[in-house]
């Protein structure tokens, strides 16, 4: 691996992989030493920093970190740094400022060393990463395993062939193939180990059946309102069974098709109905990512978003498929206001009162398992209660 791009940002580096010690994020002096040894900025060369233009919309600044020394420190800050916007919704409004939604990023460091520290991978074995993206994930594993024991897969042809590039200027040549790794990697091999940097609604059966006995699948689970890191252990070619992780990080949602990026349809909302006082606000759902994720397994159909009233109150606001929805002020009285049936939020009180009689469980106290049969379920692990999902 050449050193040229890496001495460019030596201090940058030291400093990040110091960071990421402290916050226990890298555990192990293997992982420590395959940050150390990998340039982030070669696989960042340009990123969008989120701005607010004076309408109060939301655009993004390209920042190119070869021409920038702001933009390069801040590629080695313990960020995640949008590197890709939707085609279809991206349009320049300015030299450097495009509006448009982000479909690809490079992940917050931290989030990326406790997901590879997870992977509990050692000397020999085989990994298929599940989203090339840019490549510096590809690439810390390469450092860490050998780049003849590292594949990798990205829906989007483009990012592959730039990735490539990339390993490229480090002296890296890994297995980067162009496809849905949702259908696992296209020759059908298996792996040791199988990660993923990008959520789906359920572990699809190729991952079970491409990890080998068991081997371990670190992924993004998305459940709705809320999701998470689940790192299972493969028995069988049908089941994985394992549990939360304790990092709580989230992905952009898998894709089957580089072009199109997934939307939801939105219903037609209900009309007001009242309003009444609530023992759960918006500060208790927003600063309890634990609790989120309970909601969401009580409310799998249900959608969690920001609602902003003509007079510019922001609420939060719980919603159905059906068009009802429950929405509470983000700053303001312990109010809910609702439109539809009316006891919509009386089941985010519930799950509040069971979380907190429960001892407020943190997402790592609770169990998830792909069954055989293609459904999953999720269970509390101290007390057992269970949902499917």
């Amino acid at each position: 691996m050449s050193t040229l791009p890496l001495e460019a940002a030596r201090s940058h580096v030291g400093a990040l992989v110091d960071e990421l010690t402290v916050k226990g994020a890298i555990r192990t002096p293997q992982w420590a030493e395959a940050f150390a040894s990998v340039p982030r900025h070669v696989f960042v060369p340009y990123w969008y920093e989120q701005e607010t233009n004076d309408k109060g919309i939301s655009q993004w600044r390209r920042r190119a970190t070869a021409t920038d020394a702001d933009a390069l420190a801040a590629v080695y800050r313990d960020e995640t740094l949008v590197t890709a916007l939707d085609p279809s919704t991206a349009e320049q409004v300015d030299e450097n400022v495009w509006s448009g939604i982000p479909t690809s990023s490079s992940t917050l460091p931290s989030l990326m060393a406790g997901m590879l520290e997870d992977l509990s991978v050692e000397a020999g074995h085989r990994v298929l990463e599940i989203g090339t993206g840019t490549g510096y994930n590809a690439a810390l594993l390469c450092a860490r395993l050998g780049e003849h024991l590292v594949h990798s897969i990205d829906v989007d042809p483009a990012l592959v062939q730039a990735a490539q590039k990339r390993l490229a200027e480090i002296e890296v040549e890994t297995q980067l193939v162009a496809g849905d790794g949702q259908n696992g990697y296209p020759t059908g091999e298996q792996f040791d180990r199988i990660i993923a940097t990008c959520s789906v609604p359920q572990i699809p059966a190729a991952w079970i059946e491409q990890t080998k006995p068991n081997g371990i699948i670190v992924a993004d689970v998305s459940l709705g309102i809320e999701g998470g890191l689940v790192r299972l252990s493969v028995a069988d070619e049908q089941q994985a069974v394992g549990h939360f992780t304790t990092n709580s990080g989230r992905f952009m949602p898998a894709r089957s098709d580089a072009q199109n990026y997934p939307t939801r349809e939105r219903p037609v909302y209900a009309a007001e109905t009242g309003t009444h006082p609530t023992t759960v606000t918006a500060g208790d759902v927003r600063s309890n990512y634990p609790f989120r994720l309970v909601l969401a397994l009580e409310l799998p159909d249900a959608e969690l978003v920001y609602h902003s009233a003509d007079d510019g109150t922001m609420s939060l606001q719980l919603q159905l498929p059906d068009g009802s929805w429950a929405r509470t002020p983000v700053v303001g009285p312990a109010t809910v206001t609702y439109g539809g049936p009316d006891n919509l939020w009386d089941r985010v009180e519930d799950a509040w009162s069971w979380w907190n009689d429960a001892r407020r469980p943190a997402q790592d106290q609770f169990g998830y398992a792909r069954q055989p049969e293609g459904a999953a379920r999720v269970w509390h692990i101290s007390t057992g209660r269970r949902w499917n999902v």
